[in-house]
């Protein structure tokens, strides 16, 4: 099979092995105010076509399958939904930011790899421009089971200040460092496995650990499949290796979050960088290493 790109212009591009989409990104969302609009992978399916994400759950309607989304910049909110208020617990602000795009700067398809960038702008609720982008997301195929996602974003401070970027946990929520690069996983994976080069087990036990990679090991409802979605975090990312914001209990996700428990500032006219490498298996866990090898390869390679 090959990789080929299917554009809708104006709203989304799908990638797609053979007849199978394996992701759709969604650069120009129609999303309402309160959820924080912004770009996002959803649905991901593995080479088996099974999906293995989830869209706006009735519970967090600002999970989009996979998505870039920040909580806590400065007092805004670019995640979507209520904000961590310390003594308050989560109230609802008039801080839902918007990340908004620009342009176009590349779609390539050649069969072996799908490679799309565009420009973004990061604007407040009240209208101030914060930061530009440039994104970057990239597929291509790994094995007969496997495919590979690149995610890179290189974000420059254009507000005239210095930016800090946090998480609940550094505004006082203990254990609730959520902010990143993050994936909403389906309803039957609540309650699977999570893994890493060391361990494995429920996301309670996992949270907030550091590690450079970290999978979840899922099944599918009606043919008891098993899935396996892997995030790798790339050696030159602030905060390398990552604590992660990971869950199984209520819900599956996985988030390396370099703001889990310390705050990270742009200073006004600089860019940071961010890259990752996500996999996506038809695989249980014990195929999580070699999955993590082929990613890491591709990820260096982006």
């Amino acid at each position: 099979m090959s990789l080929r790109a299917r554009h809708d212009i104006g709203s989304s591009l799908t990638v797609l092995d053979g007849a199978t989409p394996l992701l759709r990104y969604v650069y120009r969302p129609d999303t309402p105010r309160l959820e924080s609009p912004k770009p996002y992978l959803s649905p991901l399916h593995a080479r088996s076509g099974r999906q293995v994400s989830l869209f706006r759950p009735w519970d967090h309607v600002w999970h989009k399958g996979i998505a870039w989304s920040l909580p806590v910049v400065e007092d805004e909110n670019f995640w979507g939904g209520p904000t961590y208020v310390h003594g308050r617990h989560y109230v609802q602000l008039d801080n839902n930011g918007t990340q908004r795009h620009r342009d176009i700067a590349r779609l390539d398809a050649d069969g072996d790899r799908v490679v799309f960038s565009h420009d973004l702008e990061w604007t407040t609720q009240a209208g101030e421009r914060w930061f530009t982008e440039r994104r970057t997301v990239a597929a291509s195929l790994l094995s007969p089971e496997a495919w590979a996602l690149t995610f890179d974003t290189a974000m420059t401070n254009v507000s005239g200040r210095d930016i800090a970027i946090g998480s609940p946990t550094t505004r006082g929520r203990e254990n609730a460092g959520y902010g990143g690069l993050f994936w909403r996983g389906p309803r039957s994976f609540t309650d699977g496995t999570l893994v890493t080069a060391d361990a494995s087990g429920p996301g309670s036990e996992m949270r907030g650990g550091r590690h450079e990679w970290m999978a979840f090991a899922g099944r599918h409802d009606e043919d008891d499949a098993n899935a396996l979605v892997l995030m790798v975090d790339h050696h030159e990312n602030p905060q390398h290796p990552p604590q992660w914001f990971a869950r199984s209990e209520e819900f599956a996700a996985l988030n390396p979050a370099p703001f889990f428990s310390e705050e990270l500032t742009v200073p006004e006219g600089t860019t940071v960088r961010f890259r990752y490498g996500v996999g996506i298996a038809d695989a249980d866990a014990s195929a999580a290493p070699d999955l993590a090898d082929a990613v890491r390869a591709v990820l260096k390679e982006a």
